[in-house]
């Protein structure tokens, strides 16, 4: 008896080695798959800009990193006695606004870099919806309309809530794909759709933004080579299909969950020795983290010894990988 509907996940094609550079950004379960790669030792550097959410965070962040935005304290505004920026989450705050530029900069100037020569870009949505200032908000006099990225738990009466129609995602999307492939020409790109559910806006309306995501997608993999999409939201909803798979928000995708999205990623989007040599470099990772009871004896020497042997076999024929 067949429990699970199966899905049929067509190969990445080429596939994601260790010699590639991994851009992700987007919703949270972006930081899934990128600690997954990250703690496998892959080249990835995700969310500059914090999680992001909405179709025109995502875009705005993306086309500000081809642009090498540098932040000024125009863009900074005070609440909750923190310098904050619309643009960013909330871990860019910060009580010294100097500060707050600084490492908003910083991460802008790492993004400029990386993205240039970066081999891949994973885009993870969360919401249709997003967020703009209205002309009552007293937080950014003269900024109507800008869109807001994070609102920085702001009272709600600072913002208009707009759910984005499929051809607005399409249209921004559109535009920011153009730019990004001029600015680096070898960059492929890959979409995934969160499986988090926004239960905040009501079961009926999250729905209706992951349902204008999904097509959205679907529409610009097609328009686009160089363009993939990897069933995240499907393995969780039409797959997995059970609340024994979220936590207790029923909104978040359990551990069980995510492990399972993350192997059916693995078995995806990269080759057979591809994911071999993660699983050496997984068994490096836990010895480095082993805590001996007796520092100094021959045992922990050769310990030692064999993983450093081990590690120095694994990075010969790959310069690029360091455990």
């Amino acid at each position: 008896m067949q429990f699970f509907a199966n899905i049929q996940i067509n190969p990445l094609e080429p596939v994601i080695s260790y010699r590639d550079k991994i851009l992700l950004t987007g919703s949270c379960f972006t930081e899934h798959i990128g600690n997954f790669l990250m703690k496998s030792k892959f080249d990835a550097l995700q969310n500059p800009n914090g999680i992001l959410f909405d179709p025109l965070s995502v875009a705005g962040s993306l086309l500000s990193y081809v642009q090498n935005k540098m932040y000024t304290e125009n863009d900074l505004f005070y609440l909750n006695e923190c310098w904050n920026s619309w643009r960013h989450h909330s871990r860019f705050s910060n009580p010294d606004k100097t500060e707050c530029l600084k490492n908003i900069n910083q991460s802008q100037q790492q993004a400029h870099t990386f993205l240039k020569n970066a081999d891949w870009l994973i885009i993870t949505l969360g919401s249709a919806f997003s967020y703009k200032l209205t002309s009552e908000s007293s937080l950014a006099p003269g900024k109507l309309g800008i869109d807001v990225a994070n609102c920085h738990k702001a009272p709600a009466q600072h913002f208009s809530r707009h759910l984005n129609t499929i051809d607005e995602i399409i249209t921004v999307f559109d535009a920011t794909i153009h730019q990004l492939f001029h600015f680096n020409p070898h960059l492929k790109i890959i979409f995934t759709v969160s499986p988090v559910r926004h239960l905040r806006d009501g079961v009926i309306d999250n729905n209706r933004s992951k349902a204008r995501l999904i097509e959205s997608v679907h529409h610009l993999v097609s328009k686009f080579d160089r363009l993939y999409y990897f069933p995240a939201y499907e393995l969780v909803i039409d797959v997995l299909r059970d609340y024994r798979f979220y936590d207790i928000d029923l909104a978040h995708p359990n551990y069980a969950a995510t492990q399972f999205v993350l192997e059916k990623f693995s078995e995806a989007c990269l080759d057979e020795s591809t994911r071999q040599l993660m699983e050496e470099i997984k068994k490096l990772v836990i010895a480095k983290k082993h805590k001996p009871f007796n520092p100094e004896s021959g045992l922990h020497k050769k310990f030692i010894q064999q993983h450093l042997s081990k590690a120095n076999e694994l990075q010969s024929p790959l310069k690029d990988v360091v455990v």
